[in-house]
């Protein structure tokens, strides 16, 4: 049997993982995952572990009020407060632009001393998401700060496969998937279409790929000097210039994911 062996969400885009034994969703996916975002103060463009891998070793958890608790080595812990749609800031994730509120002056300096540039902190409500790429969404299928997709699976036999090539043992958190399946066979998910886990049921719908920040040790922020596990991926995973591990869902609808749920294969 299939099933669901591993929930993360991560509530601040490139922070760490918040492992979770279970989760609801909601229309832009995990509720909480990747809602607030680190960019840059001056232009606006979305910041991430590719050229501050620092950031994968701060704490970020949303709190009772709504709004986000920043922890980090050598830093104060900060309560930010939920922003109000009054201060908007113009950002960009990829190709997309957007208005979003910006979370104050407080969560700035923060970020900014522990980072070592000029930055802000944004957070997405719903009603300001991103439409999903219309390649593979429908129209009003929504994201928030995700590179591009609501939710990303991956089998843990494909990571047993990845890092029995590579000859160590890699974390599943180099990757950053919100699911995690055990009991299907290396790289099953690749020819899924469909998948039904709880009442949700979700469309597979892209191949993930996959850059330079799966060379980073999520535990030290540090990088891997022999490129792995990207060097093996590019020898056995790559297609039209890109290499793919893991792949992006969308959900169809609210519900609720528990560890152990069985992962039933539609299509």
């Amino acid at each position: 049997m299939i099933r669901l062996s591993a929930l993360y969400r991560f509530p601040l885009k490139s922070g760490m993982a918040e492992p979770l034994e279970a989760a609801r969703l909601d229309e832009l996916g995990l509720a909480g995952d990747r809602r607030w975002m680190v960019v840059d103060a001056e232009t606006g463009r979305f910041q991430s572990q590719r050229a501050l891998p620092q950031m994968g070793r701060i704490l970020a958890r949303e709190n009772a009020a709504g709004g986000l608790t920043l922890q980090a080595p050598g830093m104060p812990r900060l309560e930010v407060p939920l922003p109000v749609d009054g201060t908007l800031r113009g950002v960009t994730v990829w190709r997309d632009s957007l208005r979003v509120p910006d979370s104050g002056d407080a969560a700035a300096a923060w970020l900014s001393e522990l980072l070592g540039k000029p930055l802000r902190l944004v957070h997405v409500p719903a009603e300001r998401a991103r439409q999903v790429d219309t390649g593979y969404g429908l129209p009003g299928e929504k994201v928030g700060f995700a590179d591009g997709f609501p939710l990303l699976l991956i089998g843990q036999a494909s990571l047993d496969d990845l890092s029995a090539r590579v000859g160590r043992p890699l974390e599943m958190l180099r990757f950053r998937p919100n699911l995690v399946v055990e009991g299907s066979a290396p790289y099953a998910e690749d020819g899924w279409k469909r998948i039904r886990i709880g009442s949700t049921e979700f469309r597979v719908v892209k191949g993930c790929s996959r850059c330079i920040l799966t060379t980073i040790d999520p535990a030290t922020g540090e990088r891997s000097p022999d490129r792995e596990p990207l060097a093996t991926l590019q020898t056995y995973r790559a297609r039209e210039g890109e290499v793919y591990f893991g792949q992006n869902l969308i959900h169809q609808g609210q519900g609720e994911l528990r560890l152990g749920m069985a992962v039933e294969v539609l299509e």
